[in-house]
């Protein structure tokens, strides 16, 4: 079964990003995910890189990923109205060095 990975953008009110990173470093693993990497990309944006054994196990653990999600939104900046708080994209891995 191929791995699976999620990736998701935000970006962190100034003045919410020592309690942001804090709630990150708390967050245990979802059930399925192989590991989570958090990267700084400018300041205050951050990428979210996950990976999972499966699509199901993504699927599956979605509502706690979106019950964690609503303790933090007050911490994000809105993206766009379309996108909100967060952009998320996810998909099979088809490369793997």
């Amino acid at each position: 079964m191929a791995k699976f990975m999620n990736i998701v953008r935000c970006k962190v009110k100034s003045s919410s990003r020592e309690e942001y990173l804090k709630k990150i470093d708390e967050m245990p693993k979802f059930d399925g995910q192989i590991s989570a990497k958090y990267v700084e990309t400018k300041p205050n944006e951050f990428f979210m890189i996950g990976e999972w054994n499966s699509e199901d196990d993504i699927a599956t653990a979605r509502p706690k990923m979106i019950a964690f999600l609503d303790t933090l939104r007050h911490t994000l900046e809105e993206l766009s109205s379309d996108l909100g708080v967060t952009d998320p994209h996810s998909g099979t891995v088809v490369i793997e060095k």
